[in-house]
C-alpha cells in the first residue's frame, strides 16, 4: 500500500518543478514509510510528466520501488494498492513477449497498459489507484479500481493536471487556490462525507470508483469500465437452488480470501464479533497452516464494547486473539482525524478506526477486514425500514397521509438517537415521499427541512437550486428492474460504501502505514452477491440470511444472532460532558459565526436542545464541530505538515 503524487503538462505550460514533487510526496509520507522514488519525463520539446511514489513494502520487498518502468523505459507507473491475481496474469504476458524484471505486482499493470491499453483495467483483480505515463504517446492514464478502495484526487488546470492520494498532497504546489465548493458543503450536511466525484474545494475533483481517465494534449477524458451486476437477469433458478447458491457463495469468498491472504509480510484480521469479520477471520483460518493474528478493541462503555463477541469467536476459531481497552481521548485524536482527512469527514466510527489501525500495526502490516458485508447481503436494519416503506406504499392514499400527519412527530419520545419511539417517528416523518426520497431522507444527517433551516440566505443564493439528492439518485438508475430493497443495497454500494467506509478504512490504516484488504469486495463476490434474490438475503427482520447460513460452522450461536452494534463512540455522551466546551467554544465562537454559512439562532438551539437532554443532536453537532475544524486547519492559514 502506498502513496502517489504527480503532474501532466502540455507544450503549453512550463515543466513541474522536482522540489514542488518532493513536498508533494514528503505530505503523504505516512502512506508509505519503507521507500519513495521520483521519475520526471525526458526534458524535451511538448508535453511531460512527472511522478513521485512512498511505498509500504508488501509483496517483492527488494524489487518494488516505485516508479516503475517496461523493458525500454517508455512506460512508467506510480501505483498504489495490490493486484491478488499478479501471478494468474503474468504467464499468459510473458507468452505475449513482455518481459518481467521483479516479482512485483506493479509490473503486471505496467504490460498490460502495454497490451491492452486503457481496458488493461479489466483484468485486474484487487485495490488499485494508478498513474501511467506514456512517453511515446505523450498521455498521462490514471485509473481506480472496482469499488473505490484506494482514492485519487487530481486538480484539473488548463494545461496541466495535479494528482494525488490525498488533497494535502495538492496544496502543497505554489498558488494553488483554497476556495470552499458550497454544492461539496451541501453534500456533506446531507450525507457526512462529500460524494464523489466532488471536492470540499472548489476546482478539485475524486475520480469516481470504477473509471478510468486520460489526459493528453489538454484534454480529459474520463470513462466508467465497470458496474456491479445487479441488472443482470437473476432469479432462484439461476443457482439451480438454495443450496447451489450457498455453494457457490462459499467457494467465491474462500477463493477471495486466498487470494488476499498473499504477502510477503505479516497479516492478520480484523474482529469485532460481527458476522462479516468473523466469516473472514474464520476462511483466514481454515487456509493457514497456524493460528492467525486477529484484533479487536474495546470501550468501557458497555453499549459501544464488543469485546465478548470477538472474544467468543476467537476462540470459536482458534485465533491468537488481541484486543485493547481504549478510553477514546477525542480532544487529543480530533487534530490527528481531521488532519488526516483532508476533507470534513463526519462518520465518528473513524474515531476507534484510527485506534484499531494502530494497534493492530504493532503486531502486522497487512490486516482482512468484513467490510461491505452488509451493503451486499442487506445487513442494515435500514433496508427492513426500506422494506416497510415499500408495504405502507400499497396503502390507501388516506392511509399514507395519516401516518406521516405531523401529530405523530409531537408524541414524546426517548432523547436517544436509537430509541425505537424515535425510530417509529424517524420512519413516519417520511412514509409519503416518493421511495427513494424517503430513504434519503432517513439516512441524512441534515434532512431538506433542517439544512433550509440551519443555511444562511447567502449561502443558499449561491446554491442555486443544487439538490444534493441526485448524488443518490443517480446511483439508483444502477438497477432499475430489481425489486427497490436490492435497489438500494445497489445505491448503497455505489454512494455510502467507498464515499464513507472505504474513505474511512483507507485513511484510517494509512494513518499508521496499515494495509487493509476487504475480501467481500472482490469483484466476484460482488457480482454473485448482486445476483442472489433479496428472499434469500432479507428474511423477516434478519439480514443476511444466506451468509449466515452459509458460513453457520464458523460463527458461534451467539454471534449469528445478534444484532448489529455498529462501530462508534458515544458522541451523546462527550457532547453534554467533556466536549461541552470544546463544542460551545468551536461552533458558537466569533470566527465561525462570521463565515457567514449557518444561522447562529439555529446552531446555538442545536447546541442547547443537547446539551440540556431534551434532544439527540450529536451527529449534526459532530458534523458541523468537525467541519469548523477543518476549516481552521486547512482554510485559514498553510496547511500544517503534521497534525496537531
Amino acid at each position: 500500500m502506498c502513496g502517489i503524487a504527480g503532474a501532466a503538462w502540455t507544450s503549453e505550460a512550463p515543466p513541474f518543478e522536482p522540489s514542488v514533487l518532493r513536498l508533494m510526496v514528503k505530505s503523504i509520507s505516512h502512506r508509505g514509510p519503507d521507500d519513495e522514488g521520483f521519475y520526471r519525463s525526458p526534458a524535451l520539446p511538448g508535453p511531460g510528466a512527472v511522478l513521485g511514489h512512498r511505498r509500504l513494502s508488501i509483496i517483492d520487498l527488494g524489487g518494488g520501488h516505485q516508479p516503475l518502468c517496461n523493458e525500454d523505459g517508455t512506460v512508467w507507473i506510480a501505483f498504489n494498492g495490490e493486484i491478488y491475481n499478479y501471478r494468474e496474469l503474468q504467464a499468459p504476458l510473458e507468452k505475449q513477449g513482455h518481459v518481467f524484471r521483479t516479482s512485483s505486482d506493479t509490473e503486471t499493470i505496467i504490460h498490460l497498459y502495454e497490451q491492452y491499453g486503457t481496458e488493461c483495467v479489466q483484468y485486474l483483480r484487487g485495490m488499485f489507484a494508478f498513474a501511467i505515463w506514456d512517453e511515446n504517446r505523450r498521455q498521462l492514464f490514471l485509473a481506480r479500481d472496482r469499488l473505490g478502495k484506494k482514492p485519487l484526487v487530481y486538480r484539473l488546470e488548463s494545461q496541466r493536471l495535479l494528482f494525488a492520494s490525498e488533497i494535502k498532497a495538492l496544496l502543497q504546489v505554489p498558488g494553488i487556490p483554497k476556495q470552499l465548493d458550497p454544492l461539496a458543503l451541501d453534500d456533506y450536511l446531507t450525507y457526512q462525507y462529500v460524494p464523489s466525484s466532488r471536492s470540499i474545494l472548489q476546482g478539485f475533483a475524486k475520480l469516481p470508483p470504477a473509471h478510468w481517465a486520460l489526459f493528453r494534449d489538454g484534454k480529459f477524458q474520463q470513462e466508467r469500465y465497470w458496474v456491479p451486476a445487479f441488472e443482470e437477469p437473476t432469479d432462484a433458478h439461476e443457482f439451480g437452488s438454495l443450496a447451489g447458491a450457498r455453494k457457490k457463495l462459499r467457494e467465491t469468498l474462500t477463493e477471495a480470501v486466498r487470494l488476499r491472504m498473499r504477502s510477503d509480510v505479516p497479516l492478520g484480521a480484523f474482529l469485532s464479533g460481527g458476522v462479516d469479520s468473523t466469516i473472514i477471520a474464520g476462511l483466514m483460518q481454515s487456509l493457514a497452516t497456524r493460528p492467525i493474528k486477529t484484533f479487536s478493541i474495546g470501550f468501557p462503555v458497555a453499549a459501544f464494547d464488543e469485546r465478548s463477541y470477538a472474544r467468543e469467536a476467537a476462540q470459536h476459531l482458534g485465533t491468537e486473539h488481541h484486543e485493547q481497552v481504549i478510553e477514546p481521548e477525542a480532544l487529543k485524536i480530533l487534530p490527528k482525524l481531521i488532519w488526516h482527512y483532508d476533507e470534513p469527514f463526519a462518520d465518528s466510527s473513524a474515531i476507534p478506526m484510527l485506534y484499531l489501525s494502530e494497534m493492530t500495526r504493532q503486531h502486522v502490516t497487512v490486516s482482512l477486514s468484513g467490510d461491505g458485508g452488509d451493503e451486499l447481503f442487506a445487513g442494515y436494519q435500514r433496508y427492513q425500514a426500506v422494506k416497510l416503506g415499500g408495504w405502507a406504499d400499497r396503502l390507501p392514499g388516506f392511509v399514507r397521509r395519516l401516518l406521516a400527519a405531523p401529530f405523530w412527530q409531537r408524541l414524546p419520545a426517548s432523547v436517544a438517537q436509537k430509541s425505537k419511539r424515535r425510530r417509529l417517528k424517524r420512519l413516519l416523518s417520511a412514509i409519503g415521499l416518493e421511495p427513494r426520497r424517503r430513504y434519503l431522507k432517513w439516512i441524512s444527517i441534515f434532512d431538506d427541512d433542517r439544512r433550509n433551516e440551519l443555511l444562511t440566505d447567502e449561502l443558499k443564493t449561491r446554491l442555486a437550486g443544487h439538490d444534493s439528492a441526485q448524488f443518490l439518485l443517480d446511483a439508483y438508475t444502477a438497477c432499475p428492474r430489481r425489486d427497490f430493497v436490492t435497489q438500494t443495497t445497489c445505491a448503497d454500494i455505489l454512494t455510502y460504501l467507498p464515499c464513507d467506509i472505504l474513505t474511512k478504512v483507507d485513511i484510517s490504516t494509512m494513518a499508521y502505514g496499515l494495509e487493509a484488504r476487504a475480501p467481500f469486495l472482490d469483484q466476484h463476490v460482488v457480482d454473485l452477491a448482486a445476483r442472489i434474490p433479496i428472499e434469500w438475503k432479507l428474511q423477516g427482520r434478519q439480514g443476511k440470511k444466506i451468509l449466515i447460513d452459509t458460513f453457520a460452522d464458523l460463527l458461534p450461536q451467539r454471534i449469528q444472532k445478534r444484532a448489529k452494534m455498529g462501530f462508534g463512540v458515544p458522541l451523546d455522551h462527550w457532547f453534554r460532558n467533556e466536549l461541552r466546551p470544546l463544542l460551545e467554544d468551536v461552533l458558537l465562537s466569533r470566527k465561525s459565526i462570521d463565515r457567514g454559512l449557518f444561522q447562529p439562532d439555529v446552531v446555538r438551539r442545536l447546541v442547547s436542545e443537547h446539551v440540556q437532554g431534551t434532544w439527540d443532536h450529536s451527529y449534526r453537532l459532530w458534523s458541523l464541530l468537525v467541519f469548523e475544524l477543518w476549516q481552521q486547519t486547512f482554510l485559514d492559514g498553510p496547511v500544517p505538515s503534521q497534525p496537531g
